[in-house]
Formats: C-alpha cells, sequence, structure tokens
C-alpha cells in the first residue's frame, strides 16, 4: 500500500515544528531579553548628573547677569540721547549715534558669542555624559541578561520607543550604577 504524499504531509508538519520548537537556536531566541533607558532622566536624576547641570545652570546664570547689565545700560544711554537730541547739534547727534551703535553692536556680538559657547558647553557636556550613561547602561544590561537597550526618548528628545512595558525598563537601575561609578 503506497501513502499519498499529501496525507503524510501533516505528520511531516508537525515533526518539523517539533523540531524547529526545541532546537538550540530557539530556545536562545527565548532568552533574547530587550530594555529602554530614558538617557535624559539618568542626567537630570542622578547626583553626578545633577552637578554637572547644576554647574551649567550657573555659567549661564553669571553670563545672562552680564548681559542683562550692559543691556540695562544701553537702553539707559539711549533713553539719554533721546531726551539730550533736541539740545544736541547734529554733528553731536551723529557721533554719539555712532558710538551708541557701536556699543550696540559690541553687545549683540557678546550675546551671539555667549550662545555660541553656551551651545559648545552643553553639547561637551552630553557627549562626555553620554558616554559614562552608555558604560552604565551596558553594565546594568551585562548584568540583567539584556541582548539590547535602546534608548526609550523622553518629552524633551527625540521619542524613539512608543511603548513598553515597565519590567523592561532599565532607567531607574541606570541612574544607580551611574551614581555609583560617577561618584
Amino acid at each position: 500500500m503506497r501513502i499519498s504524499a499529501l496525507r503524510m504531509l501533516p505528520a511531516f508538519s508537525i515533526i518539523a515544528l517539533a523540531f524547529f520548537w526545541f532546537s538550540p537556536s530557539v530556545q536562545a531566541a527565548d532568552a533574547f531579553k530587550m530594555g529602554v533607558v530614558d538617557p535624559q532622566t539618568v542626567l537630570e536624576k542622578s547626583k553626578a548628573g545633577k552637578r554637572a547641570l547644576d554647574g551649567l545652570k550657573e555659567y549661564v546664570s553669571i553670563r545672562q547677569k552680564l548681559l542683562a547689565k550692559d543691556e540695562e545700560e544701553l537702553r539707559n544711554n539711549q533713553k539719554q540721547l533721546q531726551e539730550q537730541a533736541a539740545k544736541m547739534s547734529e554733528a553731536e547727534k551723529k557721533e554719539k549715534g555712532e558710538k551708541f551703535q557701536a556699543k550696540l553692536q559690541d553687545f549683540q556680538k557678546r550675546a551671539q558669542e555667549f550662545n555660541q559657547e553656551l551651545q559648545r558647553k552643553q553639547k561637551e557636556l552630553v557627549d562626555e555624559y553620554m558616554k559614562k550613561i552608555m558604560d552604565a547602561t551596558k553594565t546594568v544590561a551585562e548584568n540583567g541578561g539584556f541582548s539590547i537597550v535602546v534608548d526609550k526618548g523622553s518629552e524633551q528628545t527625540v521619542k524613539i520607543v512608543i511603548y513598553n512595558k515597565d519590567t523592561i525598563d532599565l532607567t531607574t537601575q541606570v541612574i544607580k550604577e551611574f551614581d555609583q561609578a560617577n561618584k
């Protein structure tokens, strides 16, 4: 008696599925663990990150106070020029107007340089701390048996992960590791 090929197909499929299910490569895939981390939160909530951000805020505050003082001085100069304009000759108006414009341009240049310097300092801080956050994340991932950890993103940055279970969010663990490594 011959068994047709079509009748053997279901039996073969069951055997193949069983073989596939119990193979080592599928069992390894079951051990695949994925986690997410919000680096912005690590920077903002870790002790070392807070210190760095506070230092940057202090730097910004000092520079902004200096610029605000210079701006107030410029406003006072402009007000004085407008009040005294009726009493001045055309030559005096021109001369004082040119001096004021030079001071205004100098102020604008300093403000622009400050903004560029601030952007550079922020980038340096983020770059430096991202390396440290990546190291802490790697340690947490290796200790927890995670195969991959994805940048979760936040409202301040690009949101990469749309949904995740709280059980795979490693941010708190990374903060602890980050603080331990960066005392």
